[in-house]
């Protein structure tokens, strides 16, 4: 059996075939502890399924774990920073063409998941914050999980003051909290929601979620929130400042202070950054530079061919840190940037 022709076989199986399957690839340890996992009635489904399989070949093994290797890797792209950065990460790590059938797989998986919450933001945001405002801190935590940055910071704002930082500290601590809780706090919230319409969710709550709704803020507000906040979790607190600017964010820059970041950045650091992001994005920098620098920044991009996404996501990291330094020093904002805004 070909490769390809293994991979159509897997697309084709069922769910739980795969599952058996893969149990059976993993061996008897890992698979063993991965069974622990289940209920009682998902034991007795995988045995007799896992029963059911007189063999597997070298081509199916391959095609199979390939698969499972990739949802793993968009799975952690969509827990790090929602469905927007897993489909720019995962276009990036595997090409056009398979990126968008594990895009498809997601949204199939993540619809199922969470059909409750599945169209959040498209609720008008003025009808939604005079809902949650008599809510649980914890259920306002989810809902902010599931809208937009700018939307999450407008809606952080009208809550009381002394509400903010606990929200806050809830919202970053919804990854840790199992998705059997999540999905029946995200069923009430649906019930509750119905009167406002349909509405779209695009991203999880979460640490990342967190800093993105701070970059929103103004510079007053997020450090009174944060200061609160790092009463309680310091580490919480140092682990959302490093994340409150995503290096895609430099759109948002305009080009003098986007020359003076550039002025602070080697060349290798900057090729390896670029060869990562978006189109538009490189185009940003290169409206910053003289031709034959742009000439040069692409033959380099060109010349890397294949590069881990750590090692991309390294060069990114400390340009961003440059960038960070640049705004303690006072020379470049980037308070307000990156999204639409919103008034409550």
């Amino acid at each position: 059996m070909s490769s390809s022709v293994a991979s159509v076989a897997i697309e084709t199986d069922s769910g739980m075939r795969k599952a058996a399957m893969l149990l059976i690839l993993l061996g008897e340890q890992t698979g063993g502890e991965l069974v622990k996992q289940l209920s009682e009635d998902e034991v007795h489904v995988m045995g007799r399924e896992v029963a059911r399989i007189e063999s597997i070949t070298s081509e199916q093994a391959e095609a199979l774990l390939e698969e499972f290797y990739q949802m793993t890797i968009a799975h952690e792209f969509v827990l790090r920073g929602g469905l927007d950065f897993a489909k720019k990460m995962l276009m990036t790590a595997f090409g056009p063409e398979a990126s968008k059938k594990l895009i498809d797989r997601l949204n199939k998986a993540l619809g199922s998941d969470f059909a409750s919450v599945d169209l959040l933001q498209k609720a008008d945001p003025q009808q939604l914050a005079k809902f949650i405002h008599n809510e649980h801190p914890q259920t306002i935590a989810l809902v902010l999980s599931h809208l937009n940055a700018s939307q999450a910071a407008a809606l952080l704002v009208s809550l009381p003051a002394e509400m903010r930082a606990d929200v806050a500290l809830r919202m970053a601590n919804l990854d840790q909290i199992s998705p059997e809780i999540v999905n029946k706090i995200a069923t009430v919230i649906g019930q509750k929601l119905q009167a406002l319409g349909e509405f779209s969710r695009e991203s999880y709550g979460g640490v990342r979620a967190v800093s993105e709704v701070f970059n929103r803020l103004d510079s007053g507000t997020s450090k009174e929130i944060l200061d609160v906040i790092e009463n309680h979790n310091p580490n919480l607190v140092e682990t959302i400042r490093q994340l409150m600017f995503v290096f895609e964010d430099l759109q948002a820059i305009d080009a003098n202070q986007l020359k003076e970041v550039l002025a602070r950045v080697d060349r290798k650091s900057l090729t390896l950054a670029l060869k990562g992001t978006s189109d538009a994005l490189k185009d940003h920098f290169f409206g910053t530079m003289s031709a034959r620098a742009v000439e040069m920044i692409k033959e380099d991009i060109d010349a890397l061919g294949p590069v881990r996404i750590r090692d991309v996501e390294g060069a990114q990291q400390q340009i961003i840190g440059i960038i960070r330094q640049l705004e303690t020093e006072g020379v470049i904002s980037l308070k307000g940037a990156g999204g639409d805004q919103y008034v409550v």
